[in-house]
């Protein structure tokens, strides 16, 4: 269903002049009120009267999380405090937290845009919305509880954990739309099998899931172990959250970028060159909507491409396609760049294995070793040593032939790798300690 007409079906003239005339007021913004911004467009010789068309956006700097980090807490909003009227943040795992301001205009927005996306996913108003993302600072859970209500289905705020009682839920108050992160889900119907709950008696039509890279293989595997449809989402917090883009349910072939309020891009991450269509490469957002937290050319380190071409959906905005990894993610085991979701895809090819994994990188002799631990199922781990032996053996060569990168694979029992109620560890690297 497309929920905005108006907007998500534009022509490419007219939706490129509303963004030149979001843009300019959004870059006046920041020049007016944010310092780094000032100096940052002083240090590149460019003002905002400069800025006459969407080309003329490649010529500012780029902003990067660093810069977030050291403008800690405020110093990159562009109102006031006493205009704030919602802060989210990042967890600060990997350095210090990213914080992100709201006004009251902005959580509109958000949960517009969050209507959309849900709607593009197969929701409608008569929908239940089970939401087993995580509600606080973090944006998946409240992204889709204010979009929930905007679009007028209902939600049942169950964020994450307590997994055994949202199988309960899910039996009792009959949801028909299931929104969390795609390992969680997986979760979800590992413990409905325990329970004796099958997902073919339960009411779910369609999932939505995002905050971490999944690969088209786990998509099938949730759809087989859910019994729905699965529907990848994307969103960062320092962009808005979750709604920035959506796979629509009809076609499911890249995710609709909501241009109207995001201007992206594809460059090449290590030289900065903005690249073609259809060219992989990092993405890179403008946000011409955000009142209080704008980002212009925002480096999301996420690789992917973007595709023009357009959609039986009706929507006429760009496609961006399924984020492959993060390039800060990425592994160079001896020379040869892996994605965890590179293995994914290998791991879910191979009969026998679950789709819960780890990867373990360490330093034995100056050379770098990844260790691959993968999750054997029920009845091959019941199976003699020899079919275990041929497993790991079958997979160590499928990766050598895929990636060209030597692993050491480790089956382990059932139930052994921990489980997130979030955002899954895929990677543990013991270089960096």
């Amino acid at each position: 269903m497309i929920l905005d007409i108006g907007f998500e079906t534009m022509t490419r003239e007219d939706l490129e002049a509303v963004q030149l005339r979001r843009l300019r007021s959004t870059i006046e913004r920041v020049y007016t009120h944010v310092p780094f911004y000032v100096k940052k467009f002083k240090s590149a010789g460019i003002r905002p009267d400069d800025i006459q068309s969407l080309d003329d956006l490649k010529r500012i700097p780029f902003t990067e999380k660093q810069d977030l980090r050291d403008n800690y807490p405020y110093g990159m909003f562009a109102v006031p405090m006493d205009d704030i009227v919602r802060i989210h943040a990042s967890s600060g795992t990997t350095g210090q937290a990213t914080v992100v301001g709201y006004t009251a205009k902005d959580v509109n927005t958000w949960a517009e845009l969050m209507a959309r996306s849900l709607a593009a996913g197969g929701a409608t108003r008569g929908d239940i919305i089970h939401n087993a993302y995580g509600y606080g600072l973090f944006t998946g859970g409240l992204g889709v509880h204010y979009g929930a209500e905007k679009l007028g289905a209902c939600v049942i705020p169950v964020s994450g954990g307590n997994t055994k009682r949202q199988i309960i839920i899910m039996k009792d108050f009959g949801p028909t739309i299931l929104t969390a992160t795609p390992s969680y889900a997986l979760h979800l119907a590992e413990v409905a099998e325990e329970s004796g709950i099958s997902f073919e008696d339960l009411k779910f039509k369609y999932g939505i899931f995002g905050a971490e890279p999944w690969s088209e293989r786990m998509r099938e595997e949730i759809e087989r172990k859910l019994n729905l449809t699965a529907v990848d989402i994307y969103g960062l917090s320092e962009v808005i959250g979750p709604g920035v883009a959506i796979e629509c349910y009809e076609a499911k072939k890249g995710l609709h970028i909501f241009e109207d309020h995001f201007i992206p891009e594809i460059i090449d991450p290590v030289t900065g060159e903005v690249l073609p269509y259809g060219e992989r490469g990092e993405l890179v957002f403008t946000s011409i909507t955000k009142e209080a937290f704008p980002v212009i050319r925002y480096r999301t380190r996420d690789i992917t491409s973007l595709n023009p071409e357009p959609c039986m959906c009706g929507r006429t905005h760009i496609r961006m396609n399924r984020v492959s990894g993060r390039s800060d993610d990425m592994l160079i085991i001896r020379g040869v760049n892996v994605f965890p979701s590179q293995i994914e895809s290998i791991l879910m090819e191979i009969e026998g294995v679950e789709p819960h994994y780890q990867l373990v990188v360490d330093r034995e002799e100056n050379l770098d070793v990844l260790k691959v631990m993968v999750e054997v199922g029920e009845k091959v781990f019941s199976d003699e040593v020899k079919r275990l032996q041929k497993l790991e053996t079958e997979i160590t060569e499928n990766i050598k032939e895929y990636l060209g990168v030597s692993v050491k694979v480790k089956l382990v029992e059932p139930k052994t790798i921990t489980r997130s109620e979030g955002k899954a560890v895929r990677v543990i690297d013991n270089r960096k300690m």
